[in-house]
């Protein structure tokens, strides 16, 4: 089969493309022919040693944590999925070096969900890293919920910072879905677009003097949860809008890896900020984003494209380097690999 590899840290000219024996699944996994991989931040990071440092867990290691495709074998023990299943994919390469940038890949039965009838590829492959994330982000306030479902989020508002990234695309519609009100900032009109396409109901511009001012305006009692990309250049914003008893979700480091925080603020509203990172969030969280982001493409709430704020950009398995140059170079919407048909 053809796989994409790397065997030490460094830019993009590491990846290779090269033949490799087909894997076979052991007890507890399954084996998946992949029809699409998605490129993350986290994909990059990792293969510069952001992740792993400059010795690599495995002699060689086959990028991207997310993909979609097709069951193909099961080993011992593998109960609810069989050949044939199609399923979407997360955390393939994490303790593992098998990721998605290859035609099969094996990984733990729990890490391969049914994707439900009619949802492509495409979609399959644009969850994940994102949607996961974005689940977390949103069930981490004190009050709850725990769970996503329809009107989970009845009469809270939620502020995405970054509206247009794929993080923040995923909050924006699993946050509607769950029907909160959602709130995002931007910083062009042209992001503000996709935003909307998404579902948010409000945009507003950070670089606005006036950001606050509207966001308040919006939710005068504040909001209730932040979904935060970039804290060091957000901190005042936040605390600004904030309601009482309310968190912000921090999934990334976007802007430094160090934040002043206004105390006083934050202490008379008794704010929460959870930091978070799908990696070591545990077994039940990742079970419960599965579940419920499944749940929501079922009821058809978490579509991709441009015309669904989250453009798709193309490349071909033997252009991995590419696409991973991509992802770092900031590409507007999500990166995917075609890996080969259906």
């Amino acid at each position: 089969m053809r796989s994409v590899v790397y065997s030490k840290p460094g830019d993009s000219s590491v990846l290779t493309l090269e033949e490799r024996p087909l894997p076979e699944p052991g007890p507890g996994e399954v084996r998946v022919r992949v029809v699409v991989s998605g490129v993350n931040p986290t994909d990059w990071k990792a293969r510069t040693g952001g992740t792993y440092g400059d010795d690599l867990p495995f002699p060689e290691i086959t990028p991207d944590q997310d993909g979609s495709g097709v069951v193909d074998a099961v080993g011992e023990r593998v109960d609810g999925l069989a050949p044939g299943d199609r399923v979407w994919l997360f955390m393939s390469a994490s303790g593992r070096p098998t990721g998605t940038a290859q035609e099969y890949t094996v990984v733990p039965s729990e890490r391969a969900v049914r994707l439900p009838d009619g949802v492509g590829h495409d979609v399959g492959a644009s969850l994940g890293v994102p949607a996961m994330t974005a689940h977390r982000a949103l069930t981490t306030h004190e009050h709850g919920p725990a769970r996503l479902s329809p009107g989970a989020l009845d009469g809270r508002t939620v502020l995405v910072a970054g509206g247009a990234g794929a993080v923040g695309h995923a909050a924006i519609q699993l946050a509607r879905w769950a029907g909160a009100t959602v709130v995002t900032t931007i910083s062009s009109d042209e992001k503000a677009a996709l935003a909307t396409a998404a579902g948010a109901h409000h945009t507003v511009n950070y670089r606005d003097d006036d950001a606050a001012e509207q966001i308040r305006h919006i939710a005068p009692d504040g909001v209730d949860i932040v979904v935060e990309v970039s804290i060091p250049q957000n901190a005042g914003l936040v605390a600004e809008v904030l309601a009482n008893h309310g968190v912000v979700s921090i999934y990334a480091n976007n802007g430094g890896d160090e934040a002043t925080l206004p105390i006083r603020p934050n202490m008379s509203i008794n704010a929460r900020y959870q930091f978070l990172l799908l990696y070591t969030i545990g077994d039940e969280a990742l079970s419960a984003a599965a579940e419920d982001i499944t749940a929501a493409l079922r009821d058809g709430a978490l579509p991709v494209g441009e015309e669904a704020g989250l453009p798709l950009t193309r490349f071909p398995l033997e252009q991995t380097a590419a696409a991973h140059d991509a992802v770092e170079g900031d590409a507007v919407g999500k990166v995917l690999i075609d890996v080969q048909p259906e």
